[in-house]
C-alpha cells in the first residue's frame, strides 16, 4: 500500500469515528481503534471501551455531544502515523436554565498504528483552540459567572463550564492552540513516527 492510499485509509478511519460514536454505533465505532487504544476528552481520559461505557450513559442522563470534522494533514512513517484533523465538538445543555450550545473548535491529534496489516487508533488528543457559548432561543438572558469563567483554561473554557456545571470533573491541563502542553503533544508525535513508545 503506498503513502496515498494509507492515508486514505486513516482519513476515512477518522471519519468513521465521528460518525459511529455520534450514531451509537459501537460495534463498528470499536473496529477503529487497536485494542489498547486510549482516548483522551476534557470529561474523560481513558481505554476506549470505558469511554463507550461513559458515553452511554451520559446519553442516558441526556447529555448530548457531537462532532463535525474539517480537513486533515497525516504524517506516515512505516507502520506509524499522525493524523490531525480540524474538528469542532458541539455540546448541548442547560446552564443556569438557560438551554445553550457550547462550540468548541479544535484539532484530534491521532496516534495510529499498522498492526499485522490493519491500521487502527492507539491514542486520540483532541487539541482545544477557542470555544463560544449561545442560547438556543436567542431571545434568551444567559448571565455566566465571570470570575469561575477566568479559572477555566482559554481555548475550552466555555465547554469546561458547562461540562462542571452538569457533574465531569474537567482535566484543566488539555493542549490548546500555544503553550507547553501542546508543544510537548508534537514532541511526542515526532517521537512515535520515530518508533519511540508512545508516552503516555
Amino acid at each position: 500500500m503506498d503513502i496515498t492510499s494509507q492515508e486514505l485509509t486513516i482519513r476515512r478511519l477518522v471519519e468513521n469515528w465521528a460518525v459511529w460514536r455520534d450514531a451509537g454505533d459501537w460495534e463498528r465505532f470499536r473496529s477503529v481503534w487497536h485494542n489498547d487504544g486510549m482516548m483522551m476528552a476534557t470529561w474523560f481520559q481513558g481505554p476506549f471501551e470505558e469511554f463507550i461505557r461513559v458515553t452511554i450513559e451520559g446519553w442516558e442522563r441526556g447529555v448530548s455531544i457531537l462532532h463535525f470534522l474539517g480537513g486533515s494533514s497525516i504524517d506516515v512513517n512505516g507502520p506509524r502515523a499522525i493524523a490531525q484533523t480540524k474538528m469542532t465538538i458541539s455540546q448541548r445543555g442547560p446552564v443556569h436554565d438557560v438551554l445553550c450550545d457550547v462550540v468548541c473548535t479544535g484539532r484530534f491529534y491521532d496516534f495510529f498504528e499498522q498492526r499485522e496489516g490493519r491500521w487502527g487508533l492507539v491514542h486520540r488528543q483532541p487539541i482545544y483552540e477557542k470555544d463560544r457559548i449561545d442560547p438556543v432561543d436567542p431571545a434568551a438572558t444567559l448571565r455566566l459567572d465571570a470570575q469561575r469563567l477566568a479559572t477555566l483554561p482559554e481555548g475550552y473554557r466555555h465547554l469546561a463550564y458547562i461540562q462542571t456545571g452538569i457533574g465531569y470533573k474537567v482535566k484543566m491541563d488539555m493542549p490548546q492552540l500555544r503553550g507547553a502542553e501542546v508543544q510537548q503533544l508534537y514532541a511526542r508525535g515526532q517521537a512515535w513516527l520515530q518508533g519511540q513508545p508512545l508516552q503516555r
